[in-house]
């Protein structure tokens, strides 16, 4: 029964690819859409590259490490409306690694969405 409040609650796996596939088809979102999540944790203080090679975004290697998250902006005393969003807002990242010439390592912040991180590869050192 907890679970079947528990999923209501929040949108599943399947509704946030339907969500993510209803962007116009070369955004961002609608490339991420075809992508698993491979990142389910909190992603604070990770080291993840970036999957825009394999979004079709760009051929360049980022890597980036999230600092603070800012969730989605609604009008002052609206509620979030339900099922809540997977991976929703976003995070203020920093460039620690990149082969990009706009992003290069050292003083760059990023804006990723939640959804762009959970679908990037955790990287250990």
């Amino acid at each position: 029964m907890i679970t079947m409040a528990f999923r209501s609650f929040f949108e599943t796996e399947e509704q946030e690819r339907a969500r993510l596939a209803q962007a116009p088809e070369g955004s961002i979102y609608h490339s991420l859409s075809t992508l698993p999540v491979t990142i389910k944790e909190w992603p604070q203080d990770l080291i993840i590259e970036l999957p825009w090679a394999t979004t079709e975004r760009c051929a360049y290697r980022v890597v980036v490490v999230p600092i603070r998250f800012s969730p989605d902006s609604r009008p002052q005393g609206e509620e979030e409306p339900l099922p809540r969003k997977r991976h929703s807002g976003a995070w203020e990242c920093a460039v620690v690694s990149s082969d990009h010439p706009s992003y290069p390592v050292g003083g760059h912040r990023l804006s990723i969405p939640a959804a762009e991180l959970a679908r990037g590869t955790k990287i250990s050192i």
